[in-house]
């Protein structure tokens, strides 16, 4: 992987819509940091916790469109890999109102999808990540093809949720990232979320350092090709945290294979609804020459944004 993209005709292309104003990533960071880990109060968790500051409050997120990979249907569970191999990732979300000082969302459903190692969606597996790799049957895990990496989760009284997931790949033209949505009103039902609506809907992303020591790695080193960075991606928009980018912690400094913690602050007005549509063309939604696909018959039924 040479982490340098070689079509220079996607450098630099926004297709970001913003709903809100825009923080300083650094302050962001920090909350995301305090709220993340609020529910632990141990060790040097519980010390970031006292030296933040309530004033380190952002404005909304910024959203941009699902993408072509939504499915209706995931199932509320912390654990999503069902066996799919990879760097292990932890996800440590907090869901706050930015429209009133920060306060925890609790009962916020965030719900998260991406790609596997290989980068194959479930539901679209027979979709080209581009460049090479195995067809995704030949991982050898025992992942439904129709659920995995994807899953909800409900916040806590602190407005936090986590997963456990892995490191997602990559796919020609994006960058590494994982998809998001945070829905507020609904409740559980038959393992899954009903009702209420989407407040949210965005992209997390990886500091190109780490994504591209971590695809060197197996299963990740299978997909040789030319990886997007971040500031050729046609989403990111360089904003930092309030854009997206996790804040990153190894689990073993020098051994990237035993996994990462992330962590994150999504400022949302609870009271707003996103669809998910976007506007401005872009968004996610790869361009023709881009991985194409459909889920197999058995699938929950798509909802593609373009």
């Amino acid at each position: 992987m040479t982490g340098n993209h070689k079509d220079t005709s996607i450098t630099r292309r926004r297709a970001l819509v913003v709903t809100g104003g825009t923080v300083a990533a650094g302050g962001l960071a920090v909350a995301g940091y305090q709220s993340a880990f609020a529910d632990t109060g141990t060790g040097a968790e519980a010390t970031a916790d006292a030296t933040s500051t309530s004033s380190a409050c952002m404005t909304l997120m910024s959203s941009v469109t699902e993408g072509p990979y939504y499915l209706d249907g995931a199932l509320v569970r912390k654990d999503i890999t069902e066996g799919k191999s990879g760097v292990p990732l932890t996800l440590r979300l907090t869901v706050v109102d930015a429209t009133d000082g920060c306060t925890p969302v609790k009962g916020a459903a965030v719900e998260i999808w991406h790609c596997d190692a290989w980068g194959y969606y479930s539901g679209y597996t027979t979709a080209n990540p581009g460049g090479s790799a195995p067809a995704e049957s030949e991982d050898g895990s025992t992942a439904n093809d129709s659920t995995y990496l994807r899953g909800y989760q409900v916040a806590n009284a602190n407005g936090v949720v986590k997963f456990e997931t892995i490191f997602p790949g990559w796919y020609t033209p994006r960058t590494c990232h994982i998809h998001v949505k945070v829905h507020t009103g609904g409740e559980k039902e038959d393992g899954t979320y009903e009702g209420g609506k989407v407040n949210y809907t965005g992209q997390f992303f990886f500091d190109d350092a780490i994504a591209e020591e971590i695809f060197t790695l197996e299963p990740y080193s299978k997909h040789s090709g030319s990886y997007t960075t971040l500031d050729n991606d046609m989403v990111y928009d360089g904003g930092g945290a309030s854009s997206g980018l996790l804040t990153l912690k190894a689990v073993h400094k020098k051994d990237p294979s035993k996994g990462y913690k992330g962590f994150l602050t999504l400022g949302v007005d609870p009271d707003a609804e996103n669809t998910g549509a976007g506007s401005g063309g872009g968004g996610g939604t790869p361009p023709s020459d881009a991985p194409t696909g459909t889920p197999p018959s058995d699938a929950p039924s798509a909802s593609a944004s373009s």
